[in-house]
């Protein structure tokens, strides 16, 4: 999950309230993983935080190479 600091859209503390209250199994809930940004909404308007969530994406994908 992707956030950044200053989302006006989907506020930083907002999701992480809605995951700390998700009704899922505990071991489930290792599988989320969330990142944050120095950005708004756009991660991708904001290069260091594009960079960074490049950077973070590839390694999502190459970790699926077990599976």
């Amino acid at each position: 999950m992707n956030n950044g600091y200053f989302d006006l859209a989907t506020p930083y503390y907002a999701t992480i309230y809605t995951m700390d209250h998700l009704p899922i199994q505990k071991d489930l809930q290792d599988h989320v993983h969330m990142a944050y940004y120095d950005s708004g909404h756009m991660v991708y308007a904001h290069v260091p935080a594009l960079k960074q969530l490049h950077d973070n994406a590839a390694k999502f994908i190459k970790s699926t190479d077990n599976l």
